[in-house]
């Protein structure tokens, strides 16, 4: 059996100065994009973990392991430039997923506000950070065009219209109406 450990040491004080390296071997400024972008899909991923523990049915909870997953797979393309991981099956695997839990919920006929069950409020959230990971992919992408798999940057795309249907679903299947925009004219 071979030793496959990935992380021997957390502390490497090899980043003390600013730089970090990418899994590629190359070393880039802590604030470059890519960095960031890295950062923010960390920051998702791990909010993802945060809303799992909220007790969700099994359906919901395993679609949200899967997006980890893919979540991971993104962060490895970007640690590597030049690397894909996240294609065309992954996409479509979002939408159908999408698809089908959208066909359990009423048509929208107004604009629907954060909140609602604990749950779904936080699905907003992860909604709102997953939107913030793609500005910064797109912003990533606009200095190098091979810099971002776009299949990866549609995907992210679409995590945050799944994430926004999951909320309306958490509220629906919790009972909990929608509050929906009341706008002032």
């Amino acid at each position: 059996m071979t030793d496959k450990t990935r992380i021997n040491r957390v502390i490497t004080r090899t980043g003390d100065k600013g730089d970090t390296g990418l899994a590629d071997g190359s070393r880039v400024s802590k604030n470059h994009p890519r960095i960031i972008a890295l950062g923010e899909l960390d920051e998702l991923n791990s909010m993802l973990g945060v809303l799992r523990t909220h007790r969700l049915e099994g359906d919901l909870d395993s679609l949200l392991g899967l997006l980890q997953q893919r979540l991971f797979d993104i962060g490895g393309e970007l640690a590597i430039p030049g690397r894909v991981v996240i294609d065309d099956h992954d996409l479509v695997e979002v939408e159908a997923q999408a698809d089908t839990l959208n066909a359990e919920l009423p048509p929208l006929k107004e604009f629907v506000l954060p909140g609602g069950h604990a749950a779904a409020a936080w699905c907003h959230h992860c909604r709102t950070v997953a939107r913030r990971v793609e500005r910064q992919m797109v912003t990533l992408h606009g200095e190098d065009d091979d810099a971002v798999n776009p299949v990866s940057l549609a995907l992210v795309n679409r995590l945050s219209d799944l994430l926004f249907i999951m909320a309306r679903l958490i509220n629906q299947r919790n009972e909990h109406p929608e509050t929906l925009w009341k706008p002032k004219n």
